[in-house]
């Protein structure tokens, strides 16, 4: 363990190249891994072709990692496919904090996803709700009928709820069964589908009904993980900050939106690096976070003593088996750099990274403000923008920096006009 702590020191001042080696020997990966990264071996066009319609080509995502985290008593290095500046570094400086000064524990909570069949305009409530509770074990066999592969895998429907809805128009009532049933280490999605579509007709034999939608929920709240973290002998303004700030999402929703996408910058891209559908988590996530009728943050910080204490509890359906985990090479590797086999894994591996991003942004929200460590980073950007050449980024990103340690602000033209200055130092004879 303390091998992978040394080889993950000063991660960000590596070349790219000693990133990859560095990332071979933590995560053991062979040579085919290292090109799959790298991007020398891309996802092949003819599997692009099946994955999606009318494909014309690519839209790369950066791969990064993020270090320092120990999560479960494991050193894990965290890969993270996004394109915003400053959510990688922060999750590994934050991580590296609370590695030195605390610990991140995770559990789950409940293993399964939900499907539902809908009785749109149910004429006698009482006696469809009676006879589809009569038949509760016949409709259980037969979905399980649906799914051998699964069932056979140790997976399969567990049981079957129902529920009373009154129509948002005042014209009655719907019934929703509710398809309750484990996945495995599948996402589930097309598997669920399949088995509420398959149990249509004979849901309506038995109610005398008609059936509407037959469809998954994302709102998976049979399937939980919960992260939790605590950082010793926190100074008690520090402290005393992140926890205002956690209150401040709790009474206001405005705040709220943005504290939980804080938390999603950490979720996110681990789900695209691995190929899971990140926004079908986001939307249960995002329903879980309104269940009470009002809209409130997904994790809560409070200082216990000199003890702060952070906790994250979400819904997190992800698989690490079939659909695009399994064909796109770079999300295997993922998945094979954090050591994850199993779904329950990698969600509780999601579940911590976001409420360590989270403790990130508050107490940069809590001490200097979200824009300074930002706009350090966000520096190479406004290169890009104005126009800098590989070879002369890093020249503008210093001289930006250098500017907003004096002025506090930088923005594109500030960039273009030192890029102009150094293009104009390097060729005297060219006017600018």
């Amino acid at each position: 363990m303390e091998d992978k702590r040394k080889l993950m020191e000063g991660f960000h001042r590596l070349s790219r190249q000693e990133r990859l080696a560095r990332v071979r020997q933590i995560s053991q990966l062979t040579d085919e891994d290292i090109r799959i990264l790298s991007g020398e071996r891309a996802l092949p066009l003819d599997v692009a072709e099946h994955l999606i319609e009318n494909v014309v080509g690519y839209f790369p995502l950066p791969l990064g990692v993020a270090t320092n985290f120990n999560i479960d008593g494991r050193d894990l290095l965290i890969p993270m496919a996004v394109e915003e500046t400053s959510i990688i570094a922060a999750a590994s400086a934050t991580a590296k904090w609370v590695r030195t000064e605390g610990s991140i524990s995770t559990y789950s909570k409940g293993n399964l996803i939900i499907g539902q069949v809908q009785l749109p305009s149910v004429r006698n409530v009482s006696f469809a709700r009676k006879e589809l509770h009569a038949n509760r074990d016949l409709l259980i066999d037969l979905a399980n009928e649906c799914i051998p592969g699964l069932v056979a895998r140790g997976g399969g429907v567990r049981d079957i709820a129902i529920r009373e809805i009154e129509r948002p128009d005042g014209q009655g009532m719907m019934l929703v069964l509710h398809i309750l049933c484990d996945p495995c280490d599948a996402m589930g999605a097309n598997l669920i589908n399949q088995v509420c579509e398959a149990l249509k007709p004979r849901v309506e034999q038995i109610a005398h009904e008609r059936v509407g939608l037959c469809i998954l929920s994302n709102l998976v709240d049979g399937k939980l993980v919960v992260a939790e973290a605590i950082i010793r002998n926190v100074d008690p303004a520090l402290g005393k900050g992140i926890e205002e700030a956690a209150l401040f999402a709790k009474a206001d929703p405005y705040r709220a939106s943005t504290h939980n996408k804080g938390v999603l910058n950490g979720i996110d891209p681990i789900l695209i690096a691995t190929g899971n559908d990140w926004r079908a988590v986001e939307a249960g996530i995002h329903a879980y976070a309104a269940r009470s009728g009002r809209y409130q943050p997904i994790t809560d910080w409070k200082m216990e003593g000199l003890d702060l204490v952070g906790r994250i509890e979400v819904p997190m359906a992800v698989g690490t088996v079939g659909g695009v985990t399994r064909v796109h090479p770079t999300a295997g590797v993922s998945l094979k750099m954090m050591k994850v086999k199993q779904a329950d894994e990698l969600a509780r591996i999601c579940a911590a990274v976001g409420l360590i991003q989270n403790l990130g942004a508050l107490k940069a929200l809590s001490t200097v403000g979200i824009v300074k460590g930002h706009m350090q980073l966000h520096a190479a950007n406004l290169a890009i923008a104005a126009g800098a050449e590989v070879h002369e980024i890093a020249r503008v990103r210093e001289r930006l920096n250098e500017i907003l340690r004096v002025e506090k602000q930088i923005n594109l033209t500030r960039a273009k006009e030192i890029l102009a200055a150094i293009r104009c130092a390097a060729n005297p004879t060219v006017i600018s």
